[in-house]
């Protein structure tokens, strides 16, 4: 019945705009539709709420606030809201219209994709929640079905802001195949509080990058409870649990996105960009996606090979022409024994007097000196520096090097190692941000980032430690970031009506919160039983702050009816109807009267309604 309802909408024109053209695609929210903008003369993707949830008045208010904001989010890697509005029956959003696929049509299509065809679609869609968390904007509902891939190549997250309306608070039987969907997205904090940020789409983000490379989501259940229940509980798997050639890096990112506490995941979208690229660089470049190669893989350049150099003949040796004979011949030996004794000299006034400068490269300076001593070298220091390679005290090289000649008697110019060139993180906890970082700077080390973290020690804008930790050593102009504190972490405050004074005062001290006692009456909760709380279970308060108890002073005491002179059964049911229990007191003799004549408590006395009334029969 529902999809003739839905069909019936080809054809029509919605809102005096938008003639419906055919339809795309069914969810569990809305039905999207191809659609001719009439006023703008372009075609749109126009999204209908599902009837059932049409009628939900709160539903439709907050669609149409958030699809509003949405419309103002303006972004290449963001499926562009146009317009939104009610004609009769039917709530809709225009949108743009993306001619491609998602990523669930590519998943169903491949199973899995490589590591480096996942990293280049996540890219796009880190670039597009950054811009959607500069502009105020939390997703809420990262997942394939919401990542498109036009068949031009560009990448788009659909469904800014309509994703806000769904949570795990509101799921109904309407809702619930919505929620089967999404909750598998869904961050703990999501779950548990209710509450999004930044560091959720980032989850969000990391549980789409998981499923990518093996195939399914990380946690799965019979119901969209139990899955919730293991984004609070259970630690998202590494990849390579699943598939061994996922390579460590990229089990690194989905490890940092998908940690249960926001405060220990990448604190924004542009952080798990920026290590997305760090990560891509260590990776072959991606294979190409069959169909759809430019929507995914970006095109690889080959270099030519340049052609092999021609090969150089040998060169012709120089013919010798024979000597002349006669005089000729004692010219010849002359200059022979003139030839021989200047090689005499030159061996006397050269080779004679060289040596070759033995290997002493690792050697510490005594061993090097030992060593050249016995070829008669001696050894001078010319200079000391750093290396990654060569052990501090050790000779990183030589002036002449090891193997050519050197004069004997001379010293050969070495260069010694002072080991690798690190340099101290410095404590800077207790520092303000510009004193840490100019301590820093003094120890050849920049502030890559600042990082907002909770502490219970530490006042708000001071730094409580650093990433990595003080005296740590690193190489000259590493980067450090700087953990600062926002002050002492809220606690929730947790439920304590229903229990005893003394209970519910020992749970607050356990979590760091005092009470203010007040007292009321309660029908429904006994003497001593906690009735009410300020602020309401589960609103986060600064830790040691002191919240409001309403303690039950039982039920409200009544006025007792006057019921004497009643007969007993008229008496009986006036009190009952006060809402006080009956003693009858008579002789054991029948009597004819039938009557009160007396009752305690007297009447016009104030007692505890559910009291007893004791009346005497004559």
């Amino acid at each position: 019945m529902e999809t003739q309802v839905t069909d019936s909408l080809i054809g029509r024109t919605i809102d005096q705009r938008y003639r419906v053209i055919s339809r795309l695609a069914r969810g569990g929210m809305a039905t999207v539709y191809e659609a001719l903008d009439l006023r703008l003369d372009r075609v749109v993707a126009l999204k209908v709420m599902h009837p059932s949830l049409a009628e939900d008045p709160g539903f439709v208010s907050r669609f149409e606030r958030e699809a509003k904001a949405a419309a103002r989010l303006s972004h290449p890697n963001v499926v562009a809201v146009f317009d939104q509005g009610v004609d009769g029956d039917v709530v809709f959003l225009a949108m743009e219209l993306v001619n491609g696929r998602t990523v669930r049509d590519v998943l169903r299509e491949y199973t899995t994709l490589t590591p480096a065809q996942s990293l280049v679609i996540l890219e796009p869609v880190l670039e597009a929640l950054e811009a959607a968390h500069r502009a105020g904007f939390v997703h809420r509902d990262i997942k394939p079905e919401n990542v498109l891939i036009s068949d031009d190549g560009r990448i788009k997250v659909a469904d800014f802001g309509l994703a806000r309306t769904i949570n795990v608070s509101n799921a109904t039987a309407v809702t619930e195949g919505v929620l089967i969907g999404t909750v598998a997205y869904l961050s703990p904090e999501q779950v548990e509080r209710g509450v999004a940020d930044a560091r959720s789409d980032v989850y969000g983000a990391g549980i789409l990058l998981y499923e990518m490379l093996t195939g399914s989501v990380p946690h799965a259940g019979e119901t969209p409870l139990a899955v919730a229940y293991k984004h609070v509980n259970t630690d998202v798997p590494l990849p390579s649990a699943r598939r061994a050639d996922i390579p460590t890096a990229v089990d690194e990112l989905v490890d940092l996105a998908t940690r249960r506490d926001p405060d220990e995941r990448y604190n924004s979208a542009a952080d798990f960009l920026a290590a997305i690229k760090a990560a891509r660089a260590t990776l072959p470049s991606p294979t190409p996606l069959r169909n759809h190669d430019t929507a995914v893989m970006p095109s690889t350049t080959t270099t030519a090979q340049p052609a092999s150099p021609p090969t150089t003949p040998p060169s012709t040796p120089a013919t010798t022409k024979p000597t002349r004979k006669g005089r000729g011949r004692y010219l010849a030996l002359l200059v022979l024994a003139l030839a021989a004794l200047g090689a005499c000299a030159a061996w006397w006034l050269g080779s004679a007097r060289y040596v070759a400068v033995p290997a002493i490269g690792g050697l510490n300076q005594s061993a090097a000196s030992a060593k050249l001593s016995a070829s008669d070298l001696s050894l001078t220091v010319a200079a000391s520096q750093y290396s990654e390679t060569v052990k501090s005290g050790l000779i990183i090289s030589s002036d002449p090097a090891s193997g050519t000649d050197a004069r004997k008697g001379s010293a050969v110019a070495v260069v010694m190692s002072k080991g690798p060139e690190r340099y101290t993180v410095p404590d800077v906890a207790g520092k303000s941000v510009s004193d840490a970082t100019e301590a820093l700077a003094g120890q050849t080390l920049k502030v890559a980032a600042t990082k907002s973290v909770y502490s219970d020690a530490v006042a708000v804008g001071l730094v409580v430690t650093t990433d990595p930790a003080a005296g740590t050593e690193l190489k000259r102009s590493s980067q450090v970031t700087l953990l600062v504190s926002q002050g002492v972490k809220p606690v929730a405050m947790p439920g304590v009506v229903g229990d005893d004074q003394a209970t519910a005062l020992a749970t607050l001290r356990k979590v760091g919160l005092k009470a203010n006692i007040s007292n009321d009456y309660s029908e429904k909760y006994a003497i001593g039983i906690v009735i009410d709380g300020t602020p309401n279970t589960g609103v986060e308060v600064a830790k040691g702050s002191t919240v409001e108890l309403v303690v039950s002073k039982g039920p409200p005491p009544v006025q007792v009816p006057n019921v004497v002179d009643l007969s007993k059964e008229a008496a009986i049911s006036k009190l009952k109807a006060a809402g006080f229990s009956v003693k009858v007191e008579e002789p054991l003799a029948v009597t004819p009267l039938n009557r009160v004549l007396n009752q305690s408590p007297a009447a016009g006395q104030t007692v505890a309604k559910g009291s007893t009334v004791t009346i005497q029969i004559v």
